[in-house]
């Protein structure tokens, strides 16, 4: 198919660039002390969500292609709507499918994995424990689990991540100990052998990404491969004891554990012919811990020697990479992205951002796609993160990214620009409020200095956020106690234009429902031309 845009006969865009200001994280939330947009000092923002371009859009649930609107958004399925232009079914949602169609156990790959199972083999499920819905649901865990049990499989092993960021940040026990429970279970009634084997909080053991940190993976390559790792008998035991140990822990920064036996043996490392499975579907925190498994000439850390074993993800978590080789669910194919149109036009862009976010406006916002589109018209620019815990620097790189933002825009050669202030969501995701505050008006700032500069070189700005984090920091319970949330919200996020010449050209159309891929088809309204025929409509009319 022909990637060709036609110009719009009602507009030709501005004389200066379009930028797009994604403000991951902040959302519309409840106008309350739990509210860190709404409790910082932020004149920019303020006056721009009283602008006559402003509106709200969804995203989360069927508006982003998740199963249903209790489901939260997340930066992946957010940058995909905003960068493919209409709705795609996303992760759990193609995961569901696969498993209630039975899909998922008809595939070659799962038949060889069961055969290492009926062989000897130990059956290994690595992955996110939780219902969080953004990196894995422990629903599809069990499902495997039961499967593996229907067919007789004697030994499967849990290597169980804790969350505490996607749901509660002490909420472990809730998955842990019904996932010991139905493994005993399993165990007792059908004479097998089931048990988790090790684990950890996903901010310190497996989940690493963006190779931000590989002694991240490392620490979980030690434990679930080499059975190296604090010892407990259990995993209720291990995480009770760290519990009692600092109050003040949460659930994704606990280090990693081994479970052992009464001799202190680990019960379940990785060995020779067996078979695991990342049950995450997400693919940032999944990626290098399948390189791990998978590469011959792996040279991050140590491995010690490479088990012989079937590798599979959940999902491929890298469509261009082909990490991993192996995977139960195949991705949406997400095709004719914006920035397949732009560059088919010949129209200059660039994607900025720091570590923490560089791939959502990169390979996410292309559809899954590594790499550039056409490396002649567009530059991507990665800003390195800071190594701490985002709590302790909430700035985090939003100074370093307007700089460069603004050198970009000088330079004339670029009529689109994208980026990402990760601030709203990776503070926001740490509980702290004074953090998260400061996070906001960092980027509070940042946007009134990117807005100015925009206007002086007579273009436009987009701002918009790709789901809410910041703007719902805890909740109260029956007893008035405030309990930190450290997961996205359900809010809606603000959209809203700048523009230098705006005369009246258009307003704000009238839709019956907004969300994050309606952003794509007004983008390019806003550049001159019509928008794609296929794509959902415009949040603009003229």
């Amino acid at each position: 198919m022909e990637l060709a845009l036609k110009r719009h006969s009602r507009f030709l865009g501005r004389r200066g660039p379009l930028l797009l200001i994604i403000m991951d994280g902040i959302g519309l939330g409840p106008q309350d002390e739990r509210n860190a947009v709404f409790m910082a000092n932020t004149p920019t923002l303020d006056k721009l969500f009283n602008s006559r371009l402003f509106c709200t859009l969804q995203a989360h649930g069927t508006a982003v292609g998740l199963p249903s609107d209790k489901d939260m958004g997340n930066s992946e399925v957010g940058h995909n709507a905003l960068g493919a232009g209409r709705v795609f079914d996303q992760g759990a949602r193609l995961v569901n499918k696969a498993i209630e169609t039975g899909r998922i156990f008809e595939t070659d790959l799962w038949h060889q994995i069961v055969e290492r199972g009926e062989k000897g083999g130990t059956i290994h499920f690595i992955g996110l424990l939780s219902d969080g819905n953004v990196h894995s649901h422990i629903d599809h865990l069990y499902r495997l689990i039961e499967k593996c049990a229907e067919l007789g499989i004697k030994r499967v092993r849990v290597h169980a991540l804790l969350d505490g960021r996607d749901v509660g940040e002490r909420s472990a026990l809730n998955y842990v100990v019904p996932t010991e429970e139905m493994l005993a279970r399993i165990s007792r009634e059908k004479g097998l052998d089931y048990r988790i084997a090790s684990g950890g909080g996903r901010m310190r053991v497996t989940m690493d990404r963006y190779e931000a940190d590989w002694n991240i993976v490392k620490r979980g390559w030690e434990a679930h491969v080499l059975g190296k790792g604090r010892p407990f008998r259990s995993a209720r035991e291990a995480v009770e004891t760290f519990y009692k140990e600092d109050p003040d822990i949460t659930d994704q920064y606990m280090d990693a554990f081994v479970i052992v036996d009464e001799e202190g043996n680990p019960v379940g490392p990785i060995r020779d012919g067996d078979a695991v499975i990342n049950f995450n579907f997400r693919g940032d925190r999944a990626i290098e811990i399948s390189r791990a498994f998978t590469e011959k000439n792996f040279e991050e850390f140590d491995r010690g020697p490479l088990p012989d074993v079937i590798y599979a993800g959940m999902m491929e978590y890298d469509g261009d990479l082909h990490i991993p080789p192996n995977y139960l669910v195949a991705p949406p194919a997400i095709d004719r992205t914006i920035s397949e149109y732009l560059c088919a036009q010949g129209i200059t862009s660039f994607a900025i951002s720091e570590t923490q976010k560089y791939g959502h406006v990169t390979y996410f916002w292309n559809g899954n796609r590594s790499g550039y589109i056409d490396e002649r018209l567009e530059t991507y620019v990665e800003i390195p993160s800071d190594k701490v815990r985002f709590d302790q620097a909430p700035q985090m790189k939003a100074p370093e990214i307007t700089e460069k933002t603004i050198e970009l825009l000088r330079s004339g050669r670029y009529r689109f620009g994208r980026l990402n202030f990760a601030n709203g969501d990776m503070v926001g995701h740490t509980g702290v409020m004074e953090a998260a505050i400061t996070a906001v008006e960092t980027v509070d700032s940042c946007v009134k200095r990117l807005v100015e500069e925009v206007m002086r070189l007579e273009g436009i700005v987009v701002v918009t956020a790709d789901h809410g984090n910041a703007d719902e920091m805890f909740t109260i319970d029956a007893q008035g106690k405030h309990r930190p949330k450290t997961a996205h919200t359900l809010n809606p996020v603000p959209f809203v234009i700048v523009d230098s010449g705006y005369g009246g050209e258009y307003e704000m159309a009238e839709l019956p429902k907004r969300g994050l891929t309606n952003v794509a088809a007004t983008l390019l309204n806003l550049l001159g031309y019509e928008k794609v025929e296929d794509y959902d409509p415009s949040l603009i009319r003229f």
